[in-house]
């Protein structure tokens, strides 16, 4: 049984977009493992608090990654 953990900063993407990657990061693991597994693959989604992240020893806001996808 997989299980895939996906950890994204809080209130940066939509409910929709969360449902989004679960299904797509089923249909991945289902691709490699065969249509059989899909009951079985779980995938959870957590949502880290803004500032609890942080990357190059600086912690990373919600503002931060909504700018970086803003380019």
């Amino acid at each position: 049984m997989p299980l895939i953990n996906v950890k994204i900063i809080e209130d940066v993407f939509t409910e929709a977009q969360k449902a989004e990657m679960v299904t797509k990061l089923t249909d991945a693991m289902v691709s490699i493992e065969g249509e059989n597994m899909r009951p079985v693959t779980w995938v959870v989604v957590e949502e880290v608090k803004s500032g609890d992240w942080g990357i190059g020893g600086k912690p990373l806001t919600t503002a931060d990654v909504k700018a970086l996808a803003a380019g």
